[in-house]
């Protein structure tokens, strides 16, 4: 599952990459937020699936607070980047509706 969620999100952003017609305020955000992704995903789950491999569950202090650290520096961008991907399409849609208003109005 962890292999199939990098992969997903790196075919993301490569697509975002590749194709101009997708070089759009949402498509950034949407390739920032799959590398955001890739990075809260692997934050955690390498660690994790080394104490499943080795039976151990021990962790350094340092190193727990790294983990938190980075885990929460990610869920806080994953949110940022929601939030700003809401406000982009909203802004959007009254952009349309206003043009929509003068457009009408003009005939």
């Amino acid at each position: 599952m962890y292999l199939v969620t990098v992969l997903g999100n790196l075919l993301i952003i490569l697509a975002t990459i590749s194709d101009s017609h997708l070089h759009t305020p949402m498509y950034f955000f949407l390739s920032n937020l799959s590398f955001v992704d890739i990075c809260f995903t692997s934050n955690t789950v390498p660690k994790m699936l080394m104490n499943i491999e080795t039976q151990s569950k021990a962790i350094t202090y340092a190193g727990c607070i790294t983990q938190i650290h980075f885990f929460v520096l990610f869920a806080g961008l994953d949110d940022f980047l929601l939030t700003v991907m809401a406000y982009d399409r909203l802004r959007n849609k009254d952009i349309k509706s206003a043009l929509r208003k003068i457009c009408d109005t003009g005939r």
